[in-house]
């Protein structure tokens, strides 16, 4: 009984732990998975870095959900599926692959903590020749 007793807290304690730990919004993979950018939106910073197919845009709030409701009408998302997600001190990342009926992209996105909170300062989306 005591051995169950203990592995029941050690299980416990590895998942809170895995739980608190978690930088990167859930959020974010849900809306990247819906192909849903104005509940992407709610995680997005002040000014973002844009890098949609090699074209480059520092852009507000705003013109950041339109450029990606404009990426997710021209490309009717099918699925995300994330490689590797990682941190390092007051900022973290995500590397997924995007399943479009136009075939799948890369998304690295980049968060920095703000105001105990991750935003999303950078999205890059590439074409993958998968």
């Amino acid at each position: 009984m005591k051995k169950r007793v203990v592995l029941f807290l050690t299980c416990l304690f590895i998942w809170m732990s895995s739980l608190f730990a978690q930088d990167v919004p859930v959020g974010v993979i849900v809306a990247f998975k819906k192909g849903n950018s104005q509940e992407l939106n709610r995680y997005l910073g002040d000014k973002v870095d844009l890098i949609i197919q090699n074209r480059t845009t520092n852009a507000d709030k705003p013109t950041a959900e339109g450029a990606m409701a404009d990426f997710f009408a021209n490309n009717k998302v099918s699925g995300f599926n994330v490689n590797h997600e990682g941190k390092r001190d007051e900022s973290s990342f995500v590397i997924g692959t995007l399943a479009t009926t136009n075939g799948n992209f890369r998304v690295n996105c980049f968060f920095r903590k703000v105001q105990n909170r991750y935003i999303i300062h950078q999205i890059r989306i590439d074409k993958t020749n998968e």
